[in-house]
């Protein structure tokens, strides 16, 4: 059997080898990534570098780089699902590292949120909207284009409030929720919609495993917020006061956009949160949570047909 050393001896000789080799290096050489990674190291990398560097500028290219050649995440079609290649110098050598890309980002932090908050229930419909489905539906068309300027006006680290739809039962509140979602992970934006009254019940439950100062923190600092359906739960002082107020006077101070549904305008929603289920009357711990709603998010009423 001829030794590989032989073997690679004769096929450098070969002229149609040598030259298809030569296409391949002016091929690899002159891919855009390659190209403005060269031009950025130009001061360090030597040509003996490029060469003995090949083979791992040859697997830079044929990479996914930024999402480009992925139609999803599990359509992903990098040798590491999820990470994408950058071209370095280790120790004298071009090498390629990889990195998560930003729908992995996403989806890791989509999943690190569901481990911590695993009942909470939002409708597959919702997690599905769109807002097409709202094209030519008068009644919510205020709702709607707050929502687009909302999104379009978007900059991470930006001061900026939500937007509290209130209106009656059925009319769609949640479904925009969703669709404003929806954009923004097509921004690669990650946000969390919750359902507040299991929220709630969830928030009781995680006393017992001690994760709930895990939970609340995790809620606090989720770049975009949705709380839907505030008001549907029952009132206790102690969700009110030591779950709500914190979540909300954070996202405050922050300046972190929170969104909210609910059937109560803001009137009725103080209304509702001054009465405990013990029916004690505490005007003063409601006022103070709706100043942070009010500050929060702007009031929209969302109005049309029962959509259900």
């Amino acid at each position: 059997m001829e030794r590989i050393n032989k073997t690679l001896q004769r096929l450098s000789g070969n002229e149609n080898f040598q030259k298809r080799f030569e296409e391949q290096r002016q091929e690899v050489l002159q891919n855009p990534g390659v190209r403005a990674f060269l031009m950025e190291h130009q001061d360090e990398v030597t040509h003996d570098m490029i060469n003995k560097g090949l083979i791992k500028l040859f697997e830079f290219t044929k990479q996914s780089i930024g999402c480009n050649k992925c139609p999803s995440l599990d359509g992903c079609v990098n040798m590491m699902q999820g990470y994408h290649p950058e071209l370095v110098i280790n120790r004298g050598s071009i090498d390629v590292v990889y990195k998560r890309c930003q729908r992995k980002v996403i989806a890791d932090e989509k999943r690190k949120n569901e481990q911590l908050i695993k009942s909470l229930y939002v409708p597959r419909d919702i997690l599905e909207a769109s807002f097409e489905d709202f094209e030519g539906d008068s009644g919510r068309l205020d709702a709607v284009d707050k929502a687009a300027t909302f999104l379009m006006n978007y900059e991470k680290g930006k001061k900026q409030k939500g937007l509290y739809f209130h209106g009656k039962f059925g009319v769609g509140k949640s479904y925009l929720l969703g669709a404003i979602a929806n954009e923004l992970a097509k921004k690669q934006i990650s946000s969390m919609v919750v359902y507040v009254p299991e929220l709630l019940r969830e928030m009781k439950s995680s006393i017992a495993d001690s994760t709930l100062n895990e939970k609340i923190e995790a809620l606090k600092k989720e770049p975009i917020l949705m709380m839907d359906d505030i008001g549907a739960e029952a009132v206790s002082s102690w969700t009110r006061d030591e779950v709500l107020g914190p979540i909300l006077q954070f996202r405050m101070l922050e300046s972190l956009p929170t969104f909210f549904t609910s059937n109560f305008d803001f009137a009725g929603l103080e209304h509702h949160l001054t009465y405990s289920q013990r029916g004690e009357e505490e005007k003063m711990k409601a006022r103070r949570i709706m100043e942070r709603i009010r500050s929060l998010s702007e009031p929209v009423l969302v109005d049309g047909p029962n959509r259900r």
